[in-house]
């Protein structure tokens, strides 16, 4: 029952770490001129967006890896994969529709985290095996 808990808090984690990321990348190009008067320019820093990326990468594959025995469902990780693909697209291949791409991303990743978290309350009983 615990790491269903601790499994329910990533998951957690990992859709408000993901809807952050795609809040940021939605508003920031919008937004990019008034940051310096708001002092938030290090909002705009390559190395945030880096960041962000790479917490929702570490907990997304640690929560989804560790939840997968639990219900054996491999649609939260195909989306989590797929978010990836967007916002990895986004940023190197695709630039003219980044602003589509990236925010599409991260709100399917948050959407595999949800799922991921519904399949495991679900599915809290012990499994054989």
């Amino acid at each position: 029952m615990k790491s269903i808990i601790k499994s329910a808090r990533l998951d957690q984690l990992g859709i408000t770490a993901s809807v952050a990321c795609a809040i940021h990348c939605a508003i920031l190009p919008i937004l990019i001129t008034s940051l310096p008067l708001l002092g938030l320019e290090f909002l705009a820093n390559i190395w945030v967006e880096i960041s962000m990326i790479c917490l929702s990468l570490f907990i997304g594959t640690y929560s989804l890896i560790t939840s997968y025995p639990k219900h054996k469902r491999i649609i939260p990780i195909a989306m989590l994969l797929t978010g990836f693909l967007f916002i990895g697209f986004g940023h190197l291949l695709f630039e003219t529709i980044e602003v589509i791409l990236v925010p599409l991303g991260g709100l399917i990743i948050a959407t595999s985290h949800w799922m991921n978290w519904k399949y495991s309350k679900i599915c809290s009983h012990k499994h054989s095996g």
